[in-house]
């Protein structure tokens, strides 16, 4: 698993400046956490999104979107989206986007 330098300038720029963002080496790739808390990831496989549990339907409804899995085991309420479903700006922006929505509602660590 390689980090794909690319995706990680496009999902940093459609992150922009926000307090308690931070980053982190994760995955074989990188991830950014909010507020202590995983937020998203890029890599060359693609973007994780923390949607949350309940929360995911919509996106796992869409082609090159798949749950998140770690070995064996579906991470449920985390997405991966393919590198084709984040060329799509719109969609790549709306994941973001609801993935700080739902780690909003979390509390600070």
């Amino acid at each position: 698993m390689a980090r794909d330098r690319e995706l990680e300038d496009i999902v940093r720029a459609d992150l922009g400046l926000r307090a308690g963002l931070s980053e982190k080496p994760m995955f074989g790739g990188l991830a950014w956490l909010l507020d202590g808390h995983l937020l998203c990831g890029a890599r060359r496989e693609g973007m994780l999104a923390r949607l949350g549990k309940g929360n995911d339907a919509w996106a796992l409804a869409i082609d090159g979107i798949a749950p998140m899995v770690m070995g064996e085991r579906a991470m449920e309420g985390w997405v991966r989206a393919s590198p084709e479903a984040c060329a799509d700006e719109a969609l790549r922006r709306r994941l973001i986007s609801e993935a700080i929505a739902f780690v909003d509602t979390l509390p600070p660590k």
